[in-house]
C-alpha cells in the first residue's frame, strides 16, 4: 500500500509539492513564534544574569527595576553593606530611552553602574567582545553591539555626548532592547535631573511660597532649593552574597530591618516571565492556534481534493475486495508524507528567517521535535474527513462509471 500511496503522489506530485512548501511557509512562521517567545523569557533570563547579582533591592511596594518603577537614596547601599552575609551592594539605574547618534536614534536602555574593582562589582558587563570596560567618571560607554554602534561612535544621551569604548553581546533587556552602559553619576542625571526651565520654574514656586521665606530661619529658601535640585536617587541595589548564605534568608533580613522590597533570583525571574512578557506569551499562544487550524484547514482541504479525484479507483479497489483498512491507510500516508514534506520546509524556512527578525529568536531543539510530532497529529487528524467519505463510496460507482 505505502506503493500505491507513492505512485498515487506522483501522479498529482504537482500540487502535493506547492501545497507542502505552502503548509510549510506556515510551519515555518508557527516555529519562529515559538522562537520568540523563548527569545523573550531567554531575554529575561539573560538580564538577571548579567547583572551578577543575588538579591535585588528595591522600593518598597514595587516589582521594581524591571517591571515597575523605583526609586531609592543612592546612599543605601551602605547601610546594606554593614549587613552580616553581604558581600558586595551596588547602586545601578535603568532607563529606557531613544540614545541619539547623529541623525539617527535607537531604541535602547541606559544602565548606570556604579564605581568599584572590575569582576566583583554587580551591574557591569560581565565581559566584552572588543574595547575596554569604562575607566572614566564621566562621557564614556560600553554597548551591544546589537545597537548597531561601534567603538569611538559618538552619542548623545540627553544633553551629554558619550564615547563608545567597549562593545558586548547579548546584553539585552526584557523587552529585547540592547544595554548602553555609562557612569552612575551620568545616569543618575540623565534620568532624576530635571532640565534648566523646569528647575527655574520651581525656584520661583519655592520663592513664592511664604512657607520657606522666614526671617528667623536664614538658609532655609536655599536648602530647600538645592533639594529640589539634587539627583541623589538610584532604581536598585544589586546585592552579591558572601559564599554559603541563604538568599532567602538574606532577603528577609532586609525586609525586616531596612524596610525595603527585596527579590532573590527566583522571585525576579517570576516577574520578569510571569508579568512582563504574560500578555506576549498569551498573544503567541493565540497566533499559534490560529496557525494550527488554517493548518490542518489545508492538510484536510487538500487531501480531501485528492480523494476525490480518485473516487473511481477507491470504488474499484473496494471491488476488487481491498479492505477499508487498506484504503484509509493509504490516504493516511498522503497526509503524513504532505505533513513531513511542510515541516521539512518550515525548519529550512524558520532557520534561515530567525537571525532576520528585529527580536531575538531562539529555536530550541526541543520545540522542533514537539512540533514534528503536533505537524504530523494534525495531518492524521486531517486525513479523518477524506477517509470518512472514502469508506462511503459504494462499489458499484466503478462499473456505472
Amino acid at each position: 500500500m505505502i506503493s500505491l500511496a507513492g505512485r498515487d503522489i506522483l501522479h498529482a506530485w504537482g500540487k502535493f509539492v506547492f501545497t507542502g512548501v505552502g503548509l510549510g511557509l506556515l510551519i515555518g512562521v508557527t516555529l519562529v513564534m515559538a522562537g520568540v517567545y523563548r527569545g523573550m523569557v531567554d531575554d529575561g533570563r539573560a538580564l538577571l544574569d548579567n547583572s551578577g547579582a543575588d538579591l535585588w533591592v528595591v522600593q518598597q511596594d514595587t516589582l521594581g527595576p524591571y517591571a515597575e518603577s523605583s526609586s531609592l537614596n543612592d546612599d543605601v547601599y551602605r547601610t546594606l553593606l554593614a549587613m552580616p552575609g553581604i558581600a558586595q551592594a551596588a547602586n545601578v539605574t535603568y532607563l529606557t530611552m531613544q540614545v541619539r547618534k547623529e541623525a539617527s536614534d535607537v531604541r535602547a536602555m541606559v544602565v548606570g553602574i556604579a564605581p568599584g574593582p572590575l569582576g566583583s562589582t554587580p551591574g557591569w558587563p560581565p565581559y566584552l567582545v572588543a574595547g575596554r570596560q569604562i575607566a572614566r567618571a564621566h562621557y564614556e560607554a560600553v554597548a551591544d553591539i546589537a545597537s548597531g554602534f561601534r567603538l569611538g561612535d559618538s552619542l548623545r544621551i540627553r544633553r551629554n555626548q558619550y564615547t563608545v569604548v567597549g562593545l558586548t553581546r547579548r546584553m539585552v533587556s526584557s523587552s529585547g532592547d540592547p544595554m548602553v552602559f555609562i557612569p552612575l553619576k551620568d545616569a543618575q542625571e540623565a534620568q532624576f535631573l530635571k532640565g534648566n526651565d523646569a528647575i527655574w520654574q520651581s525656584r520661583r514656586r519655592t520663592e513664592a511660597n511664604p512657607a520657606f521665606n522666614r526671617p528667623g530661619v536664614p538658609g532655609l529658601l536655599d536648602a530647600v532649593i538645592a533639594s529640589q535640585s539634587a539627583n541623589a536617587f538610584v532604581n536598585a541595589v544589586l546585592v552579591t552574597l558572601k559564599p554559603g548564605q541563604a538568599p532567602d534568608a538574606a532577603a528577609e533580613s532586609i525586609r525586616r530591618w531596612k524596610r525595603l522590597t527585596v527579590y532573590t533570583r527566583a522571585q525576579m525571574e517570576g516577574i520578569l516571565v510571569g508579568k512582563l512578557i504574560a500578555t506576549s506569551s498569551k498573544q503567541i499562544s493565540m497566533f499559534l492556534v490560529i496557525l494550527a487550524v488554517v493548518s490542518a484547514a489545508i492538510v484536510a482541504f487538500i487531501i480531501y481534493t485528492l480523494t476525490m479525484d480518485k473516487i473511481r479507483e477507491i470504488a474499484v479497489l473496494k471491488l476488487i475486495g481491498t479492505r477499508n483498512r487498506t484504503i484509509a491507510g493509504m490516504i493516511m500516508q498522503q497526509a503524513v508524507a504532505l505533513g513531513v514534506i511542510g515541516f521539512v520546509v518550515g525548519k529550512i524556512t524558520a532557520t534561515f528567517a530567525a537571525p532576520m527578525f528585529p527580536k531575538y529568536v531562539l529555536l530550541m531543539p526541543l520545540d522542533t521535535v514537539l512540533g514534528f510530532f503536533a505537524v504530523l497529529t494534525i495531518c492524521v487528524l486531517a486525513s479523518l474527513i477524506a477517509i470518512r467519505m472514502a469508506l462511503k463510496v459504494d462499489p458499484a460507482e466503478a462499473i456505472g462509471g
